[in-house]
């Protein structure tokens, strides 16, 4: 059985979180009784994850835990793709998670059992979770297209709600081969382009560099960019023991 290391991106301030990040971090934000970040450590240390770290930045001090830290310095200047590169080179298997997501155990499974240099998570029934968010679910989704479960587009606007095969959702697994690979293509870049590019974008980069290996899932998980999607995931759950979106299993 293969080991996996796992690397939390949080460096980033959340701003969209408004006054709850002035004065916290958003992966400390309360969702149900517990942090975004508890939810991940959860889901991780239960699929066998113990080496785990947290890239840091905005308040870093607040985070802390059973975790290894490292540092985004300049974490005020560049986006999340800066944040996965302050890691060292890997030298296993690593699931790469964003900080302001939650999602069950089985979802690190799926990604576990998808053979491939690079991998993502991709939700085909997303539109239930965007629903709950937006009033105009296609003013945030994004183009998503595979062809055999091998990432084809990524990131563009798309005008047509049924043309969307699913929503990417934050969550990937890099093998070391992998991390080389897109090291390479990182370093390829300007220098500003590497501060400001985010991850979506770097997928659309590497697709042209290597297979990039899709493990679709049905709903189990949720994306924190607000105040408001806590509140409506909090009344979905309250409302609805069977909603599909629900990650604590």
């Amino acid at each position: 059985m293969k080991k996996y290391n796992a690397i939390i991106l949080a460096a980033g301030r959340g701003s969209r979180m408004g006054e709850s990040t002035k004065k916290s971090h958003k992966c400390l934000t309360i969702l149900m009784g517990k942090t975004l970040l508890d939810w991940q450590l959860i889901a991780l240390e239960a699929s066998g994850i113990t080496n785990i770290t947290v890239v840091g930045g905005y308040r870093s001090n607040m985070i802390n835990g059973k975790f290894n830290k490292l540092e985004n310095l300049r974490w005020s200047e560049t986006n999340m793709v800066s944040s996965f590169f302050c890691y060292p080179k890997i030298n296993m298997e690593t699931i790469v998670s964003y900080s302001d997501i939650v999602y069950s155990k089985s979802h690190i499974s799926s990604l576990m059992k998808v053979d491939g240099d690079i991998v993502i998570l991709a939700d085909k029934n997303w539109l239930n979770l965007w629903s709950i968010r937006f009033d105009n679910p296609l003013s945030d989704a994004e183009s998503f297209k595979t062809e055999e479960n091998v990432l084809k587009e990524i990131g563009e606007t798309e005008n047509k709600i049924e043309d969307i095969q699913a929503q990417y959702m934050g969550l990937l697994k890099f093998s070391p081969k992998g991390w080389v690979i897109a090291k390479k293509a990182f370093d390829l870049l300007k220098k500003k382009d590497q501060d400001q590019i985010d991850m979506t974008s770097f997928l659309s980069i590497l697709i042209k560099k290597t297979p990039i290996k899709v493990a679709f899932i049905n709903g189990g998980w949720c994306e924190v960019d607000s105040n408001s999607d806590v509140k409506a995931y909090e009344r979905c759950l309250e409302n609805n023991q069977n909603w599909t979106h629900d990650w604590r299993s």
